[in-house]
């Protein structure tokens, strides 16, 4: 271990299999420690300050700001293709003369202060009107929304038939700005289980419309709090001018979705929600932006290359995604993103971030096409012949992780969106590491959903579910999830739809008996979400209406479905009507997040999986001390089934999906105990023996 770098010993010591590769990590390592010595020591007097003084001395230095003091308004903007720049709106008539911005220096750094008005007052009002226009270096005008923009919203119909559907800059300088009132929750990385509640604030209501943060604060933040979950992941919430992206095709990055109501309005929601112990997550758009001209970046000062690549290079576009790819490896692109990411967590008092499109980042071809399936082999993220990795986004991704940390200690989460499986991308920073805190575990919906298209329950290979469930790198953490927000978009079906399809419209009422698919649909929904939270990683994931089995799949209103919202919605009416069956399985879910926040199995060591019996279609796992039995037979029940354990004593239920308030048929005595025999069995120093019925799971622990 002596010819090791020391800068990635602990990497390597960590995972022996890195061995050959120390070189490389080392490499891109000191790439991104070097981009991390040149922020923090490029200030003009050559003193050092830190990632996150970098980053908050950029978002309070670009962009606008009033000073409550003196009434003066600051704006500054990069632009170094423009020859000159005017500051424009109603606030002065859209005069394209009376307020040119002065001292292009030679960064390219335009600068304005706008001074009171005669009766004190700021020269641009709240919330008006305003963009800035820059004459190029050929004579011509071009008018764009500034790119530090806190505010911006659609324009009014008559607007829109005149110039378009272009978004509008607002001067966002509230007289009363929301104070937050509660303590940001602390998360524990080493101990503190995750329990995530992905939510899109649009489509948080059962009617087809556009919902918004206070209704989401009023009437979803309740659910998530009675049903145990300590996190929300919230998407959509950076400005994009085409809501069926998805929030995906980000315009506007320091400015938040105006479609769902002003700034101090998510504030109080995740003001609200810290007040309720829950963290809140922002899903992050750094991987790609929005084509738009106009009110995007794209060729903002009039070249195609001041934030991306240049289009010339074959480098400025996503190849599926038809957006604009950052150029990582220039300065004031780093500036701009890792201030966007200080920003949303001192403004709005984020907690952490899901970076959207990691392995899109990562790699040179994107993950697209041939290159872009990756079978485990180190080579293929490693060997400088074959891995395709882009060093200016890793180490880009190595800094963001740097400032979330050094600006939140005690609470920063970070996950990463990486299909690919990179080495090290969830290893801490400090032992040559990538950073993440987590990474999503995407073969696991894939799996699920490939199951239930094309294999009937008799024969679904419990060897293949395990090992797909147990397969991630050690030490590495994942956030387990059956489905997110993919797999309920038009054109799949959520596991609900896939296991029920149609009968969800005409027999999930408690009126009548539940049919044989109704039936099937409601246990094994309960099984498939509490063998992936047990046993698929060290966080578990939902998408909200997954936890009732939404029985529709998402498509926002296009063209194609004649601007409808009737599928842009989540149907909480369904839970709260005591005559459907959709109650039983919101109550199982509130059950299973409370069961794993008293006994916590998540943010634990992997599970020792000590049976896999495809005949009996029975798994048994221990985690943590606790005694996972789930029995997938879909018509046989076993009386004093002999299970393994490894510690001795007497089991008690403490979850049981055949419960009546879950949908279940009271097969279970949860009175039972289950007192251990001491013979080895399985593998394990004792065995226990209980009933177990088709189509049931127990959790049991020792009481």
């Amino acid at each position: 271990m002596s010819q090791i770098p020391e800068n990635v010993r602990g990497a390597v010591e960590f995972d022996s299999w890195l061995t050959p590769f120390a070189d490389v990590l080392s490499q891109r390592r000191f790439f991104a420690d070097k981009w991390a010595y040149d922020i923090t020591h490029a200030t003009p007097d050559g003193s050092f300050q830190s990632l996150s003084k970098f980053a908050r001395d950029s978002y309070k230095s670009y962009g606008f700001h009033a000073d409550p003091h003196t009434r003066e308004i600051r704006y500054k903007e990069w632009a170094p293709n423009a020859r000159q720049a005017f500051l424009i709106g109603e606030f002065n008539g859209w005069n394209e003369t009376s307020h040119e911005l002065k001292f292009k220096d030679e960064f390219g750094n335009f600068h304005i202060t706008i001074s009171p008005t005669s009766s004190g007052e700021y020269a641009i009002p709240h919330d008006s009107k305003i963009k800035v226009m820059f004459v190029l270096a050929d004579g011509s005008k071009i008018y764009r929304i500034p790119a530090w923009i806190t505010r911006a919203t659609q324009p009014d119909k008559e607007t829109a038939k005149m110039f378009g559907p272009v978004y509008e800059g607002r001067f966002w300088n509230p007289p009363n700005p929301y104070r937050f009132v509660h303590k940001r929750p602390e998360f524990n990385e080493l101990e503190d289980s995750l329990r995530i509640y992905e939510a899109h604030i649009g489509i948080s209501s059962p009617e087809p419309k556009i919902a918004t943060y206070k209704e989401f604060t009023a009437n979803v933040l309740p659910r998530i709090k009675y049903l145990g979950y300590d996190a929300i992941q919230l998407m959509a919430i950076m400005e994009h001018a085409y809501y069926a992206s998805f929030g995906y095709q980000v315009t506007n990055f320091f400015a938040i979705s105006s479609r769902f109501g002003t700034p101090e309005e998510l504030k109080e929601l995740i003001d609200t929600a810290h007040g309720m112990g829950i963290l809140v997550l922002l899903d992050v758009v750094h991987s790609h932006a929005s084509k738009n001209v106009e009110d995007g970046l794209n060729k903002f000062d009039g070249s195609d290359h001041q934030y991306f690549h240049s289009l010339s290079s074959g480098r400025g576009e996503h190849p599926l995604w038809d957006s604009r790819l950052f150029n990582y490896g220039n300065f004031e692109v780093q500036r701009f993103l890792l201030s966007n990411l200080a920003f949303y967590i001192d403004i709005y008092q984020f907690d952490g971030f899901r970076f959207d499109g990691v392995t899109s980042m990562l790699y040179l071809h994107h993950g697209v096409g041939e290159n872009g399936s990756f079978s485990g082999d180190y080579n293929e993220y490693l060997s400088p012949e074959r891995s395709n990795v882009d060093h200016e986004a890793l180490a880009y991704l190595m800094l963001a992780n740097d400032l979330a940390h050094e600006m939140l200690p005690q609470s920063a989460i970070t996950i990463a969106e990486d299909v690919s499986g990179y080495p090290t991308l969830c290893l801490p920073r400090k032992i040559g590491g990538t950073g993440f805190n987590y990474r999503l575990a995407m073969a696991l919906p894939d799996m699920w959903i490939k199951i239930l298209k094309e294999t009937s329950d008799e024969d679904w290979d419990l060897g293949k579910i395990v090992h797909t469930l147990t397969n991630r790198r050690h030490g590495e953490k994942v956030v387990a999830y059956c489905e997110s927000h993919d797999q309920a978009l038009v054109g799949d079906k959520t596991l609900a739809f896939w296991l029920m399809d149609a009968a969800m419209y005409t027999n999930m009422s408690i009126l009548s008996s539940a049919t044989p698919v109704i039936d099937r649909g409601v246990a094994l929904h309960k099984m498939i979400r509490l063998l992936t939270d047990s046993l698929g990683g060290e966080a578990y994931l939902n998408f909200e209406g997954n936890e009732f089995g939404h029985p529709e799949w998402l498509d926002f209103p296009n063209a194609n479905n004649n601007n409808s919202y009737h599928y842009a919605r989540r149907q909480f009416n369904l839970v709260d009507d005591e005559l459907l069956r959709y109650k039983f399985l919101y109550e199982f879910d509130g059950a299973m997040q409370h069961c794993e926040k008293q006994y916590k199995w998540l943010n634990t060591p992997q599970a020792y999986v000590s049976l896999k019996n495809e005949s009996d279609k029975i798994i048994a796992f221990e985690r943590n001390g606790l005694l996972f039995i789930f029995n997938f037979h879909p018509t046989k029940s076993f009386t004093d089934y002999r299970i393994g354990v490894e510690s001795p004593g007497t089991y008690s239920i403490v979850l049981n999906t055949d419960h009546k308030v879950f949908g279940g048929h009271e097969r279970i005595d949860e009175s039972s105990k289950f007192v251990t025999t001491d013979l080895p069995w399985n593998n394990r120093k004792n065995f226990i023996q209980v009933y177990i019925p088709s189509r049931v799971a127990l959790v049991c622990a020792l009481k």
